[in-house]
């Protein structure tokens, strides 16, 4: 695997109370779930941010709380997203950026801008919205990733202008999304919502080495053969992968996590 890039395996959130007795210990106290969660897996999507502002204090103490190499991805707001005209979105993009998440410092990853199902794509309007996300803010640079979950996005012309303003288009994988794997950005932003209750590690064993070798090919600059890609592929070159076990039978999204970073922990 090309030193220059990282795989980052994790869920959505670390609090939820079916992992209580199956994933955490049951004796675990719960405001220690994080740094537990943290320490098995490489990386978190935190959800709260779609909902709502959160607390600089908060993302302070989540830094604080996770280990060196640890990243956050972080949902943005769906005051942003979820609207007829995203280019009205500019003073909810601003504050967001100004509410503290940059205080996760260097554990902050991608920033997820998930959009309605029933958000269906206007290239002039969604440029215009692409145009509003910061490249850098508080001298950090940003990385954006789009999750649209319309048919109407499954085109050339919207990996183009994902290419243009370097977004990344996140893979939905085992779900009923359109699947775009097009790379888009210098990054690759996957979520994967299939698992189920009978495998002890939600997948079955192939279906996991189906997803870490995936994860592998994308890291070393390709596109999966076996995925659905809309345009022409872009030059080879070693790319981060993020990687989220998410939705599904969701009591076995960490375990389905910690499996996939054992199986590309062989391939380094």
């Amino acid at each position: 695997m090309p030193a220059k890039s990282h795989i980052f395996i994790g869920v959505g959130g670390w609090t939820y109370e079916p992992w209580r007795g199956s994933f955490y210990p049951a004796d675990l106290p719960q405001k220690r779930e994080l740094e537990y969660m943290s320490r098995a897996l490489t990386s978190i999507e935190i959800n709260g941010t779609y909902y709502g502002s959160q607390k600089p204090e908060s993302f302070i103490k989540w830094r604080e709380e996770t280990p060196d190499g640890f990243v956050f991805s972080v949902k943005g707001p769906r005051f942003a997203t979820n609207r007829r005209v995203l280019a009205d979105s500019a003073e909810s993009v601003e504050r967001f950026f100004s509410s503290g998440v940059l205080e996760l410092k260097e554990k902050l990853g991608p920033v997820n801008w998930q959009f309605m199902a029933t958000k269906k794509f206007d290239v002039e309007d969604f440029a215009k919205f692409l145009a509003l996300l910061p490249k850098e803010s508080g001298g950090r640079k940003i990385r954006h990733a789009v999750e649209v979950r319309h048919a109407s996005f499954a085109t050339a012309e919207f990996v183009a202008l994902a290419r243009e303003h370097g977004v990344a288009i996140i893979t939905a994988g085992d779900s009923e999304f359109p699947q775009i794997a097009d790379v888009t950005a210098d990054f690759v932003y996957v979520r994967i919502m299939g698992t189920q209750e009978k495998p002890k590690a939600g997948y079955a064993g192939k279906a996991l080495d189906q997803w870490a070798d995936r994860a592998g090919t994308w890291a070393e600059g390709g596109v999966p053969a076996d995925l659905r890609s809309l345009a022409a592929p872009v030059a080879k070159a070693p790319r981060d992968v993020f990687l989220y076990v998410i939705s599904g039978f969701k009591e076995n999204n960490p375990r389905a996590a910690e499996a996939l970073i054992e199986r590309v922990g062989k391939m380094l």
